[in-house]
């Protein structure tokens, strides 16, 4: 879809499932089970929406999904339901493939979000899955993940991150950064320190990629926030200060996580905020592509 002088699409990575109380934290099963129904192990369905961008010269891709790197083990834990490759995905969505992405925006490390930055070779060795491309996180992030806490050590994968500082492809940025004309990366405390969002502004209109301060469009509501957030009073701060700015100027808002519906719009009502269908979401190539997982 365009978006401004930009093309903007979404490329689903692939259905998983984490616990749904995890994920709505302090919020009772018999409210988000309503919303977002378990499986037979509490799980809830989720995807990985990476949003690609092509801004002149630049194929831009934020997030990269979960990768390919995982044993049958895992795979069952996280109930990981992939029918294709990223990589298909991305030349049926976008037209374009692995090796023409110029730059990877990580809005953090957890392997949800960089999985996909890199895949093994025939030796078995992580190497870039995107072999042309400048790979950008900030430097607390980077920092952070080299040594998490306890809480948030499971999270992290080192084989996501240091074969591309190693082959000199990670460019460590700024706690806030422009990536490309308009396309601004900032951080926004609570999930964890370093956690960023992006924001592309083109031709009077706002795009917002939340990440996972609010992963799904369930996660609206303010006291909504997921069990995983280092700092969950702030995730609700910055959510009473961005939603509102969203409804008021009538952004587009990507929700990484939702499996139904990648793109909204928020709207106020009564002092509360939900999500409807944007216009670029009704005509993007998600709702089609969702049919082929």
């Amino acid at each position: 879809m365009k978006f401004g002088d930009y093309r903007v699409e979404i490329i689903p990575d692939c259905e998983f499932r984490l616990d749904g109380g995890a994920m709505f934290g302090v919020v009772p099963r018999n409210l988000w089970s309503k919303v977002a129904p378990p499986d037979d192990q509490n799980r809830i369905r989720m995807n990985m929406n990476c949003l690609f961008i092509e801004a002149g010269k630049d194929r831009i891709l934020i997030d990269t999904g979960i990768g390919d790197k995982w044993s049958d083990k895992y795979r069952a834990m996280y109930g990981i339901d992939r029918r294709r490759s990223f990589d298909e995905s991305l030349q049926q969505i976008a037209g374009v493939g692995c090796d023409d992405i110029t730059i990877v925006i990580n809005t953090h490390l957890h392997f949800d979000h960089a999985g996909g930055n890199t895949k093994l070779d025939d030796a078995g060795k992580a190497t870039a899955a995107f072999p042309n491309a400048r790979y950008l996180v900030s430097r607390a992030e980077y920092q952070h993940a080299e040594a998490p806490s306890e809480r948030d050590r499971a999270s992290y994968f080192a084989d996501n991150w240091r074969p591309l500082k190693e082959s000199g492809q990670l460019e460590l940025q700024d706690s806030d950064y422009e990536a490309a004309p308009g396309l601004r990366i900032e951080t926004y405390s609570g999930h964890n320190r370093s956690m960023q969002c992006a924001r592309l502004e083109r031709d009077g209109h706002t795009l917002f990629g939340f990440a996972d301060l609010i992963p799904t469009r369930a996660h609206v509501p303010f006291a909504w926030v997921m069990g995983y957030d280092l700092y969950p009073l702030e995730t609700v701060e910055a959510k009473k200060k961005l939603l509102p700015q969203a409804a008021r100027e009538n952004w587009t808002c990507l929700f990484y996580h939702d499996p139904e519906q990648a793109l909204g719009k928020i709207v106020e009502d009564s002092g509360k905020f939900r999500v409807t269908e944007s216009q670029q979401g009704a005509e993007n190539s998600f709702a089609n592509s969702q049919r082929t997982f």
